[in-house]
């Protein structure tokens, strides 16, 4: 099941709370993930996820999706709200994806955000990325993970459609107030 989807949004506080320590119990990360991924959509104290991330990392760490952030970032939900607007038909080859920045040395949000498209994976151009080639050199310098969950929907999709995406994308996400780079 897809992050974006939230099969948990229905359940209260405790279920969740009941959820997540069975989750831990059982060293269940895809579990785990969406019960930590609800409670950050809700709005929950950055100290709380960041909590249940550590916990989740210690417990778990073999089994957490890759779609789970592995730090607190403020904006996850915009993020998620912004991509879910866009949609691309057909299949291909383009994948869009989203790169988590480290502006900890800037004034304002600690995080920022780089938007690119490749027929590469998220993960496969993040590695080029941090290797310079053909790097980017926001991502270079301050490119710390990649934000899969938000981009889910958009992978294996067609170039002309991608390249949409990533321009509208990026505007849109800037637009709801996130640091961008890329995106062109």
């Amino acid at each position: 099941m897809l992050p974006a989807e939230r099969p948990l949004r229905m359940r209260s506080d405790r279920d969740l709370a009941v959820e997540f320590e069975r989750a831990l119990a059982a060293g269940d990360g895809v579990a785990g993930a969406h019960c930590i991924h609800e409670r950050w959509m809700r709005g929950e104290f950055a100290a709380h996820i960041e909590a249940a991330l550590d916990l989740l990392w210690k417990r778990a760490g073999a089994s957490i999706p890759d779609w789970l952030p592995m730090r607190y970032v403020s904006w996850l939900p915009a993020a998620y709200e912004v991509a879910a607007r866009f949609t691309a038909n057909g299949s291909g080859r383009s994948n869009v994806y989203l790169i988590l920045l480290d502006f900890a040395d800037r004034r304002g949000d600690d995080h920022g955000v780089y938007v690119g498209m490749s027929r590469y994976s998220p993960a496969h151009r993040f590695d080029q990325h941090k290797a310079g080639i053909r790097a980017a050199g926001s991502v270079l310098k301050r490119g710390i993970e990649v934000l899969v969950g938000p981009t889910l929907h958009l992978q294996h999709i067609k170039r002309a459609a991608a390249a949409r995406i990533e321009v509208a994308l990026a505007e849109a996400l800037a637009d709801a107030g996130i640091h961008v780079e890329g995106g062109h």
